[in-house]
């Protein structure tokens, strides 16, 4: 049976439920096609847990009613009724774990498209071309969702490999899934640059933020200091010779972010703009954080940027993901996309987190 302050929160829910019913009939509301498609989408968010609420109170029913029935003195017919009972008790237990779910806070983020920012870390050329390994890895993974890639900003290096590069990736429950590979990943391999066989330990980070819409977060522009200067690609060869690429500062909290892959200057500051954006949500966001409570570091998934989160280990075809102690051995099939077996993983344990805290009343 669900805990009280389970039922109270589901209560509220009916109530906020019957009366977004209620705004969605006024002709008023009908008329205002923004206000109306709003209140449609928080009604159809919370029509699933009302379904399971309603089927659940329908449950709880038909289990009274079949205990009563045990009281009869037909033999046959409390047979009868002990099978419903067992069958009312399992479907019961399932429902309640649902709504249960249901009851988590959803993370606001979640139906956002995704700023994915991927940077070499320890390990020179080698750690490079591991960037490298992971976007083409994230690429396959968003093929595989029906998401689009597009490169906002990248820097290569003469072998092929990344010492940055941060794309936009747009589609449904993008942030949902890929929130959880921000952090240090490690790989364990005999890079290509190595002529003598031996086994280097190289790092790249992986930065996932959520697309920031505008309006969302204000820059003065006085704030701002924007440059331009010339395109130039790996090895210093320059893509023009014209001061297309632009670097963006945010006074106030030295972020600067730059992007030079397209050919006009409106476009690059157009894409660093929308870095920009995100990068300055992020920080807001974790600085309050850091003030208020050491969430992140309690939570599955978050990914704080320092952290080790994953190793690639080549000899043994291995991956351990370090924060739920997954081994997995099928490293080629993960590094071509195949990440669900990973993530739902990290998912289950930050749902099963989620819920004690509900559960706590917290």
């Amino acid at each position: 049976m669900l805990k009280k302050e389970f039922i109270d929160k589901l209560d509220k829910l009916v109530e906020k439920y019957q009366k977004l019913q209620e705004e969605l009939s006024k002709p008023e509301v009908i008329q205002d096609v923004k206000k109306f498609r709003e209140l449609s989408k928080e009604l159809k968010e919370l029509q699933e847990t009302y379904g399971l609420y309603e089927k659940y109170k329908k449950l709880q029913k038909e289990l009274k009613e079949t205990k009563e029935l045990l009281r009869s003195g037909d033999k046959e017919l409390r047979e009868l009724a002990e099978e419903e009972l067992e069958r009312l008790n399992e479907e019961l237990k399932k429902v309640e774990e649902e709504l249960q779910y249901h009851l988590i806070p959803k993370d606001p983020n979640d139906s956002k498209n995704v700023i994915l920012e991927i940077r070499a870390g320890a390990g020179g050329e080698e750690a490079a071309l591991f960037a490298a390994d992971l976007f083409r890895m994230y690429q396959k993974y968003a093929e595989e969702k029906g998401w689009k890639v597009t490169i906002l900003s990248s820097n290569k290096t003469g072998l092929g490999g990344y010492k940055e590069v941060i794309a936009l990736i747009e589609g449904e429950g993008a942030y949902s899934r890929l929130k959880y590979e921000s952090g240090v990943h490690r790989v364990q391999r005999i890079p290509a640059t190595e002529s003598g066989g031996r086994i280097h330990t190289s790092t790249a980070t992986v930065a996932v933020l959520p697309e920031v819409d505008e309006t969302d977060i204000k820059i003065d522009p006085q704030d701002l200091r924007i440059e331009t200067f010339r395109a130039s690609g790996a090895g210093g060869q320059y893509v023009n010779t014209t001061e297309t690429a632009v670097r963006i500062t945010h006074i106030p909290t030295g972020i600067v972010v730059q992007c030079q892959d397209e050919r006009s200057q409106f476009q690059n500051k157009q894409k660093a703009l929308k870095i920009l954006y995100a990068k300055l949500k992020d920080y807001y966001e974790r600085k309050k954080q850091e003030e208020i409570a050491k969430e992140r570091k309690e939570q599955v998934g978050t990914g704080e940027r320092s952290e080790k989160i994953r190793t690639y280990n080549f000899p043994q075809n291995r991956v351990t993901d370090h924060r739920i102690n997954l081994t997995l051995y099928k490293l080629q099939d993960i590094l071509e996309g195949k990440l669900d077996e990973i993530i739902d993983a990290l998912k289950a344990k930050e749902l099963e987190e989620k819920l004690q805290t509900v559960a706590k009343g917290s």
